[in-house]
């Protein structure tokens, strides 16, 4: 994966000064490349962490960011921020008919707002640079919300805004971006927001434009027992296609469970997964279609797979010094060994905000599980 200052060499400096050329030089738009951990005010928690991920060496499918500046750039020119507000003012937070009405009407008239001549050719320039290096003509990309809120350590505002999937050319681009923006003003996403004390002027979106990893298993990991706290294993959810129906909960997933000390997987439950996500090859939409019942049983990850994600859990973690809640995909396009990508990593915020993890009687540490393997005779690498 290139580093930021390659990445940049492959641009043109006249690109690098459009993409600058607002708000004192903050950029409109940037790659992926040049984000870290620090870059949450100007990409929003999941753009920030792409970005650490990948100069961190992490692998992870290619991408750009519309920045909170272009956000912002977009909401003034549009002149909407006027008529939010006062849509806004006064509005009680427990009245779920009122709140989906004023979101539905912000929602049309951001939706509805073309961009700027100028923003629309910056990023048409970017998709096309972006198409170039994945070599696919009018790539498939996820477009994905990336509010400055977001996966951050003590906040719940992942899942707050939209994704969008398998999205091809620059103008479904384009709409696709409005309708994350738009999205910042769900009602539940208002409601969220005033519960827990956060003004809209606090509030800022950045929208993450990401290589689409043609799935053939996908899912969620933590690095720490989402159930009991314990930070000696790491768990796994799979199912077929994309990682949408573990997401959403559509499907019971298949789950392992990997001892973080020994990378043995210590337990698996195989589900009868009945639906999975993947591409309509007429549409190039994301649809959901039924899993042959000869598959349905099957184990969706080769072990050899289980292991790499466990690997890659672990160090994801030890890089931020935190337990982690990942995304990841296979992709079937790519053979093993360079065919595992991480799709977004944020702070488990759970069990992580306790100062203990679960109380020793409903989880096994790992020194059981070491000694228990060596009393068995058990292969423990």
């Amino acid at each position: 994966m290139n580093n930021s200052a390659a990445v940049l060499d492959t641009i043109p400096v006249s690109d690098r000064n459009r993409a600058s050329s607002h708000s004192g030089g903050l950029p409109v738009v940037c790659w992926f490349e040049e984000c870290h951990k620090d870059s949450v005010p100007l990409v929003g928690g999941k753009c920030s962490s792409l970005g650490e991920l990948i100069n961190a060496g992490v692998r992870v499918p290619p991408g750009f960011a519309l920045t909170t500046e272009g956000y912002r750039h977009f909401m003034a020119e549009s002149g909407l921020q006027q008529e939010i507000k006062s849509l806004l003012a006064g509005l009680d937070a427990q009245d779920m008919d009122a709140l989906e009405q004023v979101s539905a009407s912000i929602r049309t008239a951001i939706e509805n707002q073309p961009f700027s001549t100028e923003m629309e050719d910056l990023v048409a320039e970017f998709y096309r640079k972006l198409s170039v290096r994945c070599c696919l003509p009018a790539v498939p990309v996820a477009v994905r919300s990336s509010a400055t809120a977001e996966d951050l350590p003590g906040a719940s505002f992942a899942g707050q805004q939209d994704t969008y999937l398998w999205i091809r050319g620059a103008e479904e681009v384009l709409h696709h971006m409005r309708s994350c923006i738009s999205s910042l003003y769900t009602g539940r996403a208002i409601a969220y927001r005033a519960n827990q004390g956060y003004h809209d002027e606090q509030m800022a979106l950045s929208v993450g434009v990401q290589k689409m990893a043609n799935s053939f298993t996908a899912g969620v990991m933590f690095s720490i027992h989402p159930a009991n706290g314990d930070r000696s294993v790491i768990v796994i959810d799979s199912n077929y296609g994309f990682g949408e129906s573990v997401v959403s909960g559509e499907v019971t997933p298949d789950n392992f469970i990997v001892n973080k000390v020994t990378m043995d997987i210590i337990e698996r439950t195989i589900s009868q997964k009945e639906i999975y996500y993947t591409v309509d090859q007429k549409s190039q939409k994301s649809i959901a279609i039924e899993v042959p019942f000869e598959r349905q049983k099957v184990q969706s990850l080769l072990d050899d797979e289980i292991t790499e994600l466990a690997w890659m859990a672990k160090q994801i973690e030890k890089h931020y010094g935190r337990p982690m809640d990942i995304e990841w995909a296979v992709d079937k396009d790519l053979p093993f060994g360079g065919n595992i990508f991480i799709l977004q990593a944020r702070p488990e915020t759970v069990w992580s905000q306790k100062q203990k993890t679960a109380d020793v009687k409903s989880g096994v540490s790992a020194m059981d599980y070491i000694v228990s393997g060596m009393l068995q005779g058990k292969k423990l690498s």
